[in-house]
């Protein structure tokens, strides 16, 4: 028997009971909406999760999308197997989507530290995801079928498909990443998948027709409501794992999963995994990225910081006398709130975010300086390394034009470069990419023990020439025998790019990656 309205018998009691009961075709059609919008937030948080986890977001956004499609075109292609019993099947299928979909975040994050090779669990992963999505659209059309004329079955269907589809768009990265996060997100959206096999198993009459079902739908609702209640828990132990010491504080903000980690006195933070500092050699880092731009310049009295967002950085040129204004231009609030709020996150940069000298602005670096018109005596560039496009991007030959018009004459940049000994390539192409946007440039490294041999490159209008003030002579590692030495490199440091960054080749993210790739990073 065809497990379908029209093809149940109907007695006058039961015409009578299913008028009271919500329409079945548009408690379907509403589940088309649902189906659309929870199968592409499944999506996009396999996307998400592989970007912050594997890097270089272009290629594991295209191989997840990739994979999910084929995967949607299996399912629809072995729906032609579904003979009889479209309903149940439809059900089923809701239920396992559910339980796949909504526990995937927390699996994916849980299982990439523990696996040798997380590559074919995700895209497993990805593939029944898809697989079971496809399944859904052709069971719910022969569901519907002789309800509506083929036009507008068809017409209504791909309607509230694409409606569904816009939904998640706008709540993945509006709603469910701010303010929910990750792994909670996928339990939540899990949930909102299962309320559909519920209330069909529920309240429609042939419930009787669903028993095993109705079970299965309370277990895994319950499955997805545990994990949204524990996701912090959860979130907590697989970043345990991923870290070598005790997380003390961790938080998902708008753009990023922030962890600290401490251990006998040595606190570090990570962002979405990746070390950013350890407060037991940062002043290595910031002195070396600061004073050799800033003790150059005769009188740097405006100086802006691009990214540095903990105020390390500002902690050191709040150190010259002669700044009178600095401008700290960093993405995401939640950093600068945090390292301007917590007491011993204040005392790493000397509760730098007070001084009256310091604005702060929360904002996207490339359009700031784009349309900034304020000429700057220092620039410190202090970005991440360039991991995935969007970051990319701020090493590109249109943000370096961009920043020379900010750069007053006789002014010098000094730009993060990420480590020349491991990525030779990548360093030397910052360089070229700078020279390319009109920049004499001087690169020039440093050994910080968390990190290992790290770069940095010296640019200005002019060649920067020697050091036009004196060092402070309370700095912890640099002085003027130390500074000397940074510009001298190895062979083995030394290398040739192919090309220069640009936006529309990202070319640095690429060669980048692939030479972190080589040491296993």
């Amino acid at each position: 028997m065809a497990d379908t309205a029209s093809a149940l018998p109907r007695s006058p009691a039961d015409e009578s009971k299913e008028e009271r009961q919500p329409d079945l075709s548009l408690i379907l059609l509403l589940s088309v909406f649902v189906v659309a919008t929870c199968g592409l937030v499944y999506e996009l948080l396999a996307g998400t999760i592989a970007t912050y986890l594997l890097g270089d977001s272009v290629t594991q956004f295209s191989t997840v999308i990739g994979t999910y499609l084929f995967a949607m075109g299996l399912g629809s292609w072995f729906s032609r197997y579904v003979k009889r019993d479209y309903l149940k099947w439809f059900v089923r299928v809701e239920i396992l989507i559910a339980l796949i979909g909504g526990t995937s975040a927390a699996s994916l994050f849980l299982l990439f530290t523990v696996v040798e090779d997380f590559r074919p669990i995700l895209y497993s992963m990805v593939l029944l995801t898809g697989f079971l999505v496809g399944l859904e659209i052709p069971l719910l059309i022969r569901i519907l079928k002789g309800r509506y004329s083929f036009g507008d079955l068809v017409s209504n269907v791909l309607t509230y498909d694409y409606i569904g589809a816009l939904a998640a768009s706008l709540v993945f990265p509006l709603v469910l990443v701010p303010f929910v996060g990750l792994v909670r997100g996928g339990f939540v959206i899990g949930l909102v998948n299962i309320s559909v096999a519920l209330l069909l198993v529920f309240r429609l009459r042939k419930d009787r027709l669903l028993g095993p079902e109705r079970l299965a739908a309370v277990l895994v609702a319950a499955i997805l409501l545990a994990g949204a209640v524990f996701s912090e828990k959860l979130q907590s132990i697989s970043e345990a794992q991923l870290y070598d010491d005790p997380i003390v504080y961790a938080t998902s903000s708008k753009y990023q999963r922030i962890a600290f980690t401490r251990r006998n006195g040595d606190m570090r933070l990570y962002l979405n995994g990746n070390l950013q500092f350890s407060s037991r050699d940062e002043y290595r880092y910031h002195e070396a990225l600061v004073w050799p731009a800033l003790a150059r310049v005769e009188r740097p009295a405006n100086v802006l910081i691009l990214g540095g967002g903990d105020g390390l950085a500002l902690r050191e040129v709040l150190r010259n006398p002669e700044v009178e204004k600095v401008t700290l231009v960093d993405l995401d609030p939640e950093i600068t709130r945090l390292f301007a709020t917590v007491p011993a996150l204040r005392r790493m940069n000397l509760s730098a975010f007070d001084d009256p000298r310091v604005n702060t602005i929360n904002d996207d670096a490339y359009t700031w300086v784009r349309d900034s018109r304020e000429a700057f005596d220092v620039v410190i560039v202090d970005f991440p390394d360039p991991t995935n496009y969007s970051i990319g991007k701020l090493y590109s030959l249109g943000f370096y034009r961009y920043l020379g018009r900010i750069v007053a004459p006789d002014g010098l940049v000094a730009v993060q470069s990420t480590a020349p000994y491991i990525a030779p390539q990548a360093f030397a192409m910052i360089g070229d990419t700078l020279s390319a946007a009109g920049f004499e440039t001087r690169p020039y490294h440093v050994y910080v023990p968390s990190f290992g041999d790290w770069g940095f490159t010296l640019a200005g209008k002019k060649a920067p020439g020697e050091l036009a003030a004196p060092l402070p002579e309370d700095l912890r590692f640099l002085t003027p025998e130390a500074e000397k030495t940074m510009y001298s490199f190895a062979p083995d440091m030394l290398a040739s790019a192919e090309t220069i960054n640009r936006l529309d080749n990202q070319a640095l993210v690429r060669t980048f990656t692939a030479e972190w790739r080589r040491y296993g990073l």
